[in-house]
């Protein structure tokens, strides 16, 4: 299983990788049922000037709009850095089965890092978090982003 995860959030890095040559903050995103990708996506903040349009949120659109149901549940959802609280709800909304990220988020990180909310007991719908596949890799990524930005 762990090469699988590592061959997911290779591909996760590929769409960290474009966002960060569009300029984005350098997240990516894929969403996989089956062994099978499903959805891909890369931050789209800056292009889209809509702070919503994280990796993670647009990949879910996709995933819905191909499986064409209103629920992933046997989906896992890779990303290269830990989902914020908006996106960690959004995989909750849409029954995600699992998140694997890379690098944990410690400002905004909510599947384990500040937030738990996944595994939160009040919520009706828990999922397994898997983190640190490939953090040194994910992690490298958004400080090579941000130090230009310096």
């Amino acid at each position: 299983m762990a090469s699988l995860h590592h061959h997911f959030m290779s591909l996760a890095l590929e769409q960290a990788q474009l966002a960060y040559d569009q300029g984005e903050t350098p997240v990516g995103t894929v969403i996989v049922i089956d062994n099978t990708i499903v959805a891909r996506a890369g931050n789209q903040v800056e292009s889209l000037r809509d702070p919503i349009m994280h990796a993670e949120m647009l990949a879910l659109t996709q995933a819905l709009r191909l499986t064409g149901g209103k629920y992933l549940t046997e989906a896992a959802l890779y990303c290269t850095l830990e989902p914020c609280p908006m996106c960690a709800a959004a995989a909750m909304l849409c029954r995600i089965k699992t998140i694997v990220y890379g690098a944990p988020d410690l400002r905004w990180g909510a599947c384990g890092t500040l937030y738990n909310l996944p595994q939160d007991n009040r919520f009706n719908h828990r999922m397994e978090i898997i983190g640190g596949i490939m953090e040194a890799e994910c992690g490298e990524l958004m400080k090579e982003f941000f130090a230009t930005k310096r």
